[in-house]
């Protein structure tokens, strides 16, 4: 059993390496498109204004990074599949918003996914891999709607698309390297802490999207 612990932290230790640097040489890749804005404008916005949408609203910041903490709370093989379920999905919620699809309650939706994941994180829930992904894929379609439908007039929506996916993943990162801690008693502690607070601003985020909907 301990060596097949250890096999499958040196598997989950090799993709988090591969997919580090994946978006990385992607961020490079993409990255030199900024300098070329007078020239091809529309694809250093799209993918400039993609990547800052998923960092430019707490109620974003707060679910991305709670799918991170919830995967390292699972452990494998949830520490991984969640955080690649969530853009998978999310990619196709913004290919709606993108093309114009309505959705209802979409603010909503990302107030109760703060409000779900926080309470999860807080909870340790721990219900199968597959009931997990459906949360966290349910969830990724209305986070990924509210950045389809923000993108910039003139900008590129492949570019923009590759933008928020990158700056989610990388969001999904930070949670899960923030729950390594998850391994000590103490940090448990700080984690179910994390929790209560990310699910409490959900609560907030959700009164206010109420209170939108009721103006």
């Amino acid at each position: 059993m301990k060596h097949f612990k250890l096999d499958i932290m040196r598997k989950f230790t090799g993709l988090a390496n591969t997919s580090v640097h994946t978006l990385v040489g992607l961020f490079l890749l993409l990255y030199p498109l900024t300098a070329f804005a007078h020239k091809r404008g529309g694809e250093a916005i799209g993918f400039v204004s993609g990547f800052e949408h998923p960092i430019s609203g707490l109620d974003h910041i707060l679910a991305m990074v709670a799918v991170g903490l919830w995967g390292a709370q699972l452990g494998a093989p949830a520490i991984w599949v969640l955080p690649v379920v969530f853009p998978m999905v999310m990619a196709m919620g913004g290919m709606m918003g993108l093309m114009g699809i309505k959705l209802p309650g979409i603010e909503l939706c990302i107030a109760l996914s703060a409000v779900a994941l926080g309470f999860a994180v807080f909870r340790e829930a721990r219900p199968k891999l597959w009931m997990a992904a459906i949360i966290v894929g349910f969830f990724a379609i209305a986070h990924g709607h509210a950045h389809g439908t923000e993108l910039p007039a003139g900008a590129s929506g492949v570019l923009y698309s590759i933008g928020f996916v990158i700056a989610t993943g990388l969001l999904h990162a930070t949670g899960i390297g923030i729950g390594v801690v998850h391994r000590w008693p103490a940090g448990r502690v700080g984690l179910r802490l994390a929790g209560a607070i990310v699910a409490m601003a959900g609560v907030f985020f959700l009164w206010k999207a109420i209170s939108g909907e009721a103006a």
